[in-house]
């Protein structure tokens, strides 16, 4: 199999539509069916049931996608990664979401002095992306993530507020809770009442702050946002308050599980060591603390 075999299935299996696989991919829609029907035939298995107006993965489908992603990721991570290595000078690439970083960020970078540090800086949802494509070695994310082929260690952990319009009912109140936000909708859709979910990460849009902030002064939706993040990022249209029975945010470093990285593993001692003191709340982080190992066992 090709890779331009499995990116075209990975696509279709994706939209379950091949028209709009095919405007994906930048092609017309009768060389990808041909494609996929090669591929079929190369195979001896069926991988869709198509309809009139969608397509269905078969078990045979449902396995390839799963082992498909994978590959796709590897052949990625593997470009990227002899990009990084013929640098003429090798960096250590930290993937972050601006002021997402629990005031930590420029006590880390000064701390850390084993390679120049890159700032791959980037919207909501792109941090895990650029570590399993290879973009980026380390990333400060907060729970909850997926963590397939993921390690971490938590840093600090700390409550979230919910952001809410100047004008909504709910922010001349001191303090709400999770039952209040009936029939109020996050950005991604979620239903507010219903909290953050506790294994997965929520389905957020790529939105950049500005997006978000748009859609929750107009009323269109709120959103839940550690303390650390509101406390950068005042808005004349937003209200922020706390919310009884809403789950705690740890921040934590991420990084593949496979790789081996000395310069890796020094930036995560590094960020653990900065994150341990007890002087730590600044610029935003009061209320913060320590992630201790027994905390990290419950996190």
């Amino acid at each position: 199999m090709e890779t331009r075999q499995l990116r075209y299935f990975v696509a279709v299996a994706e939209e379950q539509h091949f028209g709009r696989a095919a405007q994906r991919l930048g092609i017309a829609q009768p060389p990808l069916s041909r494609a996929i029907r090669d591929l079929e035939r190369q195979l001896g298995v069926q991988l869709l049931v198509r309809t009139t107006r969608q397509v269905a993965l078969t078990p045979a489908g449902q396995a390839l996608l799963e082992d498909s992603r994978t590959a796709l990721d590897a052949v990625t991570r593997a470009a990227n990664r002899a990009r990084q290595a013929g640098q003429d000078q090798p960096r250590l690439r930290l993937a972050l979401k601006a002021d997402h970083d629990g005031g930590l960020l420029g006590r880390i970078l000064d701390a850390y002095t084993v390679l120049p540090v890159e700032l791959l800086l980037g919207v909501y949802g792109e941090q895990l992306p650029a570590l399993h494509e290879g973009r980026a070695d380390v990333a400060f994310v907060h729970t909850p993530f997926e963590e397939r082929g993921l390690d971490s260690e938590p840093l600090i952990t700390g409550p979230r507020v919910v952001a809410l319009a100047a004008s909504d009912p709910l922010a001349a109140r001191s303090r709400i809770g999770l039952a209040d936000l009936a029939g109020r909708r996050l950005p991604d859709g979620q239903a507010a009442d219903e909290g953050f979910p506790k294994s997965s990460t929520p389905s957020l849009p790529l939105l950049d702050h500005s997006q978000i902030f748009n859609l929750i002064e107009v009323g269109n939706a709120v959103w839940f946002l550690p303390t650390w993040v509101a406390d950068r990022l005042p808005r004349p249209g937003i209200t922020y308050r706390p919310v009884e029975g809403l789950e705690p945010v740890t921040l934590s470093v991420v990084w593949l599980a496979e790789n081996r990285s000395a310069a890796v593993a020094a930036f995560v001692r590094t960020a653990q060591q900065i994150a341990q003191p007890a002087d730590l709340p600044v610029h935003g982080t009061e209320g913060l603390e320590p992630v201790t190992t027994e905390a990290a066992g419950r996190a």
